[in-house]
Order: C-alpha cells, then structure tokens, then sequence
C-alpha cells in the first residue's frame, strides 16, 4: 500500500546541479616592458567578418551607423570649424581613389564598418613631397602593430602575401572603436553580443527546421505491433507528405494526431527578443534600420535618442582625421528630428489633460 504520509515529502537540490552565472574576468593586452617590440595581431577580423556577412542585425546595424555618421558628406574647415572655399585639401580629397574607383566618402564609410566590426580599421596614406596623393584602405588581418617597450606605436607592418611591410605611424589612419584602459587594439562590437546572436541563430534554425516540416510531424498510434506492418505503413506516410499525396489507410487501423510543441508565437518571440537585444547593443535602434513593429512615437524617440551615439562617431573619426593625416574636416549632420518632438501639453493634442475639476477633493452626500 502506498505510503500516503505528507512527513514523507521531498524537495530537490538543483544548487548543485545549475551553477549560478559567474561573469569571467578578463586582462586587458599590454605590451611587454621585458621585450623591444610586442606586436599585435588581429587574428580575429576574419570570424568577425563572417558574422558582419551571415548575420543580418550586424549588417544592417553597422551599415546603418556609418551611414547615419557619414552619409550626408563633408566639408573641409579650419580649426575654428569655419568652412574654406576652394581649399587645396578640398582638392586632393576630390582625386583620392583608393583602390582606383574609391572616394574619400566611400573609404570613410567602409573604415567605420570595419573599425565596428573588427574594433580596428586601417587606411594607409600615400604621400608626395609632403604631400597626400592617395588613401588605400588594408584589412585588419593582414596589418600587425608594433609596440615598444613603453606601450607606444612604433610603426605598422602589413603582410603582402610573402613578407612583412614596414609602414611608418604617420602613414597610417587608424581608427579604434571604444578602446579602454590601456589596451592595444579597440572593441569589437561583436564581442559582447555574441552569445545573443548564437541563440538567435540556433533559434532560428530549430524554427526554420519546424516550419520546413511542419506538414510531417505528427504521431500515429496504429492498431497493431507488427513491426514489418509498421514500418510499410510509415513508410507511405512519408512517401504522402513528400510528393503532397492522399494518404489511404484501411479504416480504424491507425490514427494520426498532431505532434505535441510548443506555439510558434513563443519561439518567433524569443526571436525577436534576440534581435532586438542585438540592435540595442549595437547602439542603433531597430527603428533607424526598419519601420516593422516600430510605431511612429517609438520611430521618431530612436531617432532622437540615436544622435548623440552616432554624433560621437562622427566626432571621433574627425579627430582621428586631424590628429593622425591632417586633414581637417566636418562631416555633415543627418536631418534631425529633434525639433519635431512635441515640447510641451499644449502642442499634444492627442493627449487628454488633466483638468482642474479632476483633482478637486469633492463628494456628494446623499
């Protein structure tokens, strides 16, 4: 007889089976004091590229900050920001081709991606009598920096397929994206999403996989456990869904009920989750890459709250620009929304306002 006694009641101990989430510590790179040079390699852009090309949030987000920071073109200035007409830098930066059918524009943009993507891009700049004459930009797996003791640049090397190729630092733009402490290289912005965009691929796998064979999956409870019977019977069900046939059983000899899963609003949920997270961590805001699920009120805060973050991109590759290749310039600013945003209850008409009356302490007595 069963033992009905409520003190005969367990619990179970899952402390020592699912371990608590423990963030790993992490040591910044630093060069060598014990060594004359310490290079640094970037072993990592050519898996970081393959994310920026299969997954669709990355691309779209990283195109859309150099776009959004750089795609409205530039103006050559003085320090004082003042525009200058007719500038000769103006000049040399019109006849800039890069690669021979670049433009300055072009390479700025493709710099961005890249220094996103990677957390270092390079354009290395050709020079005449003192001179720019051209801009060709290197892909951060074939570039190597080289530190000295003290943690300064020394010079760069590229490798051209057999050797190494020394290239001076004052030949070379090189951008960091969000570089801490005093760590070598930048940040990829990959590098803190790339658990979310894993689950968001494996998602959309088992997803794709259900769907593809939605039609097939189900359970048939058959009325007899012949195994041979079984088998020829299982075998023209499936050979029904593939060819999209009718399938003929004798009456009562079967029965075929649909497969126990979950809804596919919850897993199409959970994707959308993950590429949401994505966006946010990329630092633009899914309504500045597409208007699907996005309301006008939520399009129009995005784009607000996403100018100073694309600002700051601006402002850094203008420094860079300056400090590293001495060209002084402004990128233009996209069209702002800023000044559309409703300030104030009067201007929002379809806001219901809270009247006088109704927050008058009244009561009526019967």
């Amino acid at each position: 007889m069963a033992d009905l006694s409520i003190s005969s009641a367990t619990t179970t101990n899952f402390s020592n089976v699912v371990p608590d989430f423990i963030v790993n510590a992490i040591a910044l790179d630093a060069a060598s004091p014990n060594q004359e040079e310490t290079y640094w390699y970037f072993s990592n852009a050519t898996e970081r590229y393959g994310y920026y090309l299969t997954i669709p949030e990355i691309y779209s987000g990283a195109n859309a900050m150099a776009t959004w920071a750089f795609g409205a073109g530039y103006t050559v200035v003085d320090r004082a920001g003042m525009p200058i007409i007719g500038s000769e830098m103006a000049a040399i930066l019109e006849h800039v081709r890069g690669m021979g059918k670049d433009s300055f524009s072009r390479m700025i943009w493709n710099h961005e991606v890249v220094k996103l993507i990677v957390g270092d891009s390079f354009i290395e700049i050709k020079r005449k009598d003192g001179k720019i004459i051209n801009m060709i930009p290197i892909s951060p797996e074939r570039v190597r920096v080289v530190f000295n003791k003290e943690g300064m640049i020394k010079r760069y090397d590229t490798w051209n397929g057999k050797e190494w190729r020394a290239i001076a630092k004052e030949d070379m733009l090189h951008s960091q994206n969000k570089r801490i402490g005093d760590q070598l290289h930048g940040t990829s912005q990959i590098e803190a999403i790339k658990f979310s965009i894993d689950a968001r691929n494996e998602a959309l796998s088992d997803e794709r996989l259900i769907k593809h064979r939605d039609k097939a999956l189900g359970i048939v409870y058959y009325k007899t456990d012949n195994a041979g019977k079984i088998a020829y019977a299982n075998s023209q069900i499936e050979k029904g869904v593939k060819n999209g046939e009718m399938i003929g059983l004798p009456e009562g000899t079967a029965e075929i009920k649909a497969y126990p899963s979950k809804s596919s609003e919850d897993r199409t949920a959970w994707i959308s989750y993950l590429e949401n997270f994505i966006y946010q961590n990329l630092g633009v805001p899914r309504s500045i890459v597409t208007s699907d699920g996005t309301s006008e009120v939520g399009g129009k805060m995005g784009n607000v709250n996403f100018e100073p973050t694309y600002a700051k991109e601006r402002m850094d590759m203008e420094d860079d620009l300056w400090l590293q290749a001495g060209i002084s310039i402004k990128f233009e600013k996209q069209a702002s929304l800023g000044g559309l945003v409703q300030q104030d209850q009067a201007k929002n008409t379809g806001m219901t306002s809270i009247q006088p009356n109704d927050v008058a302490a009244t009561m009526t007595r019967e």
